[in-house]
C-alpha cells in the first residue's frame, strides 16, 4: 500500500483552497436562500410572521404569489422588493439659510 507524504505547504495550499471556496459560497448566498422559490413556511422563518400575516399579504397583494397543486410558493426577488424601503420625497421644504 503506498503513502504519501503531507507536507506543511500542502496543509497551506488546502488552507486557501478550502477558505476560497467557503468565501465563495458566502458571497453566492450573502444572507439570501439558495433557491428562488419559496414555500409559506420558509417565508413566516425568513420574515418572522405568523400565518395570518402572510395570508394578509397575499390577500392585500403585497406579496404575489403562485399557487401549484395547493402548494404556495413565493419568489425571493418578490420578498425582497418588498422589504426595500419606500423612497418618499419630503413634501415640506424647509430652508435652513436665513
Amino acid at each position: 500500500m503506498p503513502s504519501e507524504i503531507i507536507t506543511t505547504d500542502d496543509l497551506r495550499e488546502f488552507k486557501s483552497e478550502l477558505l476560497t471556496e467557503l468565501r465563495r459560497m458566502l458571497n453566492e448566498q450573502h444572507g439570501q436562500p439558495a433557491k428562488k422559490w419559496l414555500k409559506s413556511y420558509e417565508v413566516k422563518k425568513l420574515l418572522g410572521i405568523s400565518p395570518g400575516t402572510l395570508q394578509n399579504l397575499r390577500v392585500n397583494g403585497t406579496l404575489p404569489y403562485t399557487k401549484i397543486g395547493g402548494q404556495m410558493f413565493y419568489d425571493y426577488e418578490d420578498i425582497r422588493k418588498m422589504l426595500e424601503p419606500k423612497k418618499e420625497k419630503n413634501r415640506f421644504s424647509f430652508d435652513l439659510k436665513r
